[in-house]
C-alpha cells in the first residue's frame, strides 16, 4: 500500500511540476527555467537531507559508478516536458509521457537491464499497452 501511495505522490507532483515548469517557461527560457528548477530541487533535498540524515556516506562506496548519472536525466525531463505541455497542452503531454515512461519500463523489466529482474511477456501486458496507447491517441486527436 505504500508503493501505492508514493506512486501516486509522484504522479501528482510530476503533473504539478511540469504545469509550474511550463508557466515559469514562458517568462524565462526553457533553459534558465531548467536551471532554476534544479537548483531549487537541489536545496530542498540537501535541507531535508540534513534534517533526516538517513543512510551512511560509505554506501557511496557500494553504488555502481554508472548509475550516478542518474540525476541527470532531470535535466531532459524538466526541459522536454515544459516545452510538450506549451505545445501540446498538460493533459495531452502528461498521456504520452506516461505511455513512453510504462513502455520503457515494460521494456527494462521485459529485458532485464539495469540489474532489474527479467520478466516473461505476458499476453494482457501487450493488451493493456495497445489499450493505453489508444487511448491516448482518442484522448489527443
Amino acid at each position: 500500500m505504500k508503493g501505492v501511495l508514493f506512486s501516486i505522490l509522484a504522479g501528482l507532483c510530476i503533473t504539478l511540476q511540469g504545469i509550474f515548469n511550463s508557466n515559469m517557461g514562458t517568462a524565462l527560457s526553457g533553459w534558465h527555467t531548467t536551471v532554476v528548477v534544479h537548483v531549487v530541487a537541489f536545496s530542498l533535498a540537501l535541507v531535508v537531507y540534513l534534517n533526516k540524515r538517513d543512510g551512511s556516506i560509505e554506501g557511496l562506496k557500494r553504488v555502481h559508478p554508472f548509475y550516478y548519472v542518474g540525476g541527470s536525466f532531470g535535466v531532459p525531463v524538466v526541459f522536454s516536458e515544459l516545452t510538450a505541455i506549451q505545445l501540446l497542452g498538460p493533459a495531452a503531454a502528461i498521456s504520452i509521457l506516461l505511455v513512453a515512461q510504462l513502455g520503457l519500463a515494460f521494456l527494462v523489466e521485459c529485458r532485464g537491464w539495469f540489474g532489474e529482474v527479467k520478466q516473461r511477456i505476458q499476453t494482457h501486458q501487450i493488451i493493456g499497452l495497445v489499450m493505453i496507447v489508444s487511448g491516448v491517441v482518442i484522448f489527443k486527436w
